[in-house]
């Protein structure tokens, strides 16, 4: 019987790791040799701008500063990633639970009994005997994992931990970027407002010294009727801006997890001037950067183990049982009874003719991993675009802002000396009309300039990953050990 034992468990444990799973490769993917919109880049100094945490810093707003670090820990799609990560969690620890054995304990205590009927002679009374039973079994049942079944059920519920780490990382900096553009476009909208309060000002002046000329007589009522329309235009625009920094501030709300009704966000200094140069890498460190992409080549890794799970259905599975108990007919004797019960089990099990069932099963799972690829390559070609799209935005809307500053500032000075000359009756009121809404628009493009400049900034971080890293996956895998 020892012989018999020690046999059984030297196959299984010489069969068991016996992988019938393909081993596991990335795919490639089309990475290029630099960036096409990226001649002559020079990384910003110091070039760790997108390594630190805090990747919305250089835009040097305290109020930015302050929440941006509460999207990780308020935002409800941020919570709604981490519960899928707590999840995944949990399904790793159950698929390494099933390489081990299953102990249980099992007792049980039957009472039964038997009655006799009489005969007439003795009054029709009867007789009754009654037993009582006592168990208790400890009992072990294990699967070996002869073809790597459960190995690589393990390994695929590892590979969606780490996706689901990667896909928690892609939702917190999505909401983070998300904040910052919204503060970033208030700021912006602050800014426009308090021009366009300088604004009305302005044309509330002019409006002003028309009617002082028209009751004077030396312009006529449409001057006036001129220069009330500029002065009720702008106040329009202002009231438009209001709206747009009303919505805003609620979205900056709901990206905090609170209610709109709860928060108010009053308006601060906005750093015009900061706009991060962000140092870019070689191309094949994106591979490593965007959360995204590790997402979606840990879709690859749990498809490639689903092949080998749905192979290993090929083979006969075994499970080894084993049981020892005492039973006795008292519960005093139940510890000290001489009845033994024990047993030992080997099962077998192979499925001789399922009409093409398992080689469908195979089928779909290779169907399967060839599609995470090609999804995996997708993701890897929109990463690429993404960085493209904003250092070409990066590259333009810097041309922009310099031709729009210039703008700007001959517009300004057409729109004063245009007033001067009006007011010595030079020219008509519709040549002021003329240049004050000229004025007033390059005045506004110029701080929409700006702005794109910071957006774009804040894109082209986002498209290079954050400051999230491929290697921080390795935590996981810590964790686990």
């Amino acid at each position: 019987m020892n012989r018999t034992r020690f046999f059984f468990a030297c196959t299984a444990l010489s069969l068991a790791g016996c992988a019938v799973g393909p081993a596991y490769q990335r795919p490639t993917a089309p990475v290029p040799e630099h960036y096409k919109e990226a001649p002559g880049w020079v990384p910003a100094q110091p070039a760790d701008a997108i390594d630190r945490g805090a990747w919305w810093a250089p835009f040097g707003d305290a109020q930015l500063n302050e929440l941006a670090p509460r999207v990780a820990v308020s935002n409800q799609n941020v919570a709604a990633a981490v519960a899928a990560y707590a999840q995944a969690r949990a399904v790793v620890r159950q698929q390494r639970a099933a390489l081990f054995p299953t102990i249980t304990l099992d007792g049980s205590a039957a009472r039964s009994g038997r009655s006799t009927s009489s005969n007439a002679s003795n009054n029709g009374n009867g007789s009754q005997r009654v037993s009582n039973n006592y168990q208790v079994a400890i009992g072990t049942s294990w699967e070996p994992d002869l073809w790597g079944r459960l190995r690589l059920a393990e390994q695929g519920a590892n590979a969606s931990l780490q996706a689901s780490q990667a896909e928690l990382a892609s939702a917190t900096l999505s909401a983070q970027g998300e904040l910052v553009t919204n503060l970033l476009s208030l700021r912006e909208t602050d800014a426009e407002l308090a021009l366009l309060a300088q604004t009305v000002e302005a044309y509330q002046r002019a409006l002003q010294i028309t009617q002082n000329r028209y009751a004077a007589g030396v312009v006529p009522k449409t001057d006036v009727l001129q220069a009330q329309t500029q002065v009720s235009s702008a106040q329009a625009d202002l009231v438009g801006l209001q709206r747009n920094r009303a919505q805003l501030e609620h979205a900056i709300a709901v990206l905090l997890g609170q209610a709109p009704g709860n928060f108010s966000l009053p308006a601060g200094s906005w750093n015009a001037k900061a706009v991060p140069e962000v140092p870019l890498g070689l191309p094949s460190t994106l591979l490593q950067r965007r959360p995204d992409i590790a997402a979606a080549e840990r879709r690859v890794s749990l498809a490639n183990a689903q092949i080998g799970i749905a192979r290993a259905a090929y083979f006969p599975s075994i499970g080894l049982s084993a049981s020892y108990g005492v039973g006795a007919s008292a519960l005093g004797d139940l510890f000290s009874a001489s009845s033994v019960l024990w047993s030992l089990g080997l099962s077998v099990g192979q499925t001789l003719f399922d009409a093409g069932a398992r080689s469908a099963q195979v089928a779909s799972a290779r169907a399967s991993y060839d599609a995470a690829v090609a999804q995996y390559r997708q993701t890897v070609l929109t990463a690429f675009q993404d960085v493209e799209d904003q250092l070409a935005a990066s590259r333009v809307l810097a041309e922009q802002q310099v031709l729009r500053e210039q703008a700007s500032t001959a517009a300004d000075q057409v729109e004063q000396q245009v007033l001067n000359r009006y007011r010595s009756g030079q020219v008509g009121y519709s040549d002021v009309v003329t240049a004050q809404t000229t004025a007033l628009s390059a005045r506004r493009a110029l701080l929409q300039a700006i702005s794109a400049r910071q957006l774009a900034a804040v894109a082209l971080i986002q498209a290079l990953g954050g400051g999230w890293r491929d290697a921080d996956m390795a935590s996981t895998d810590k964790a686990l050990q």
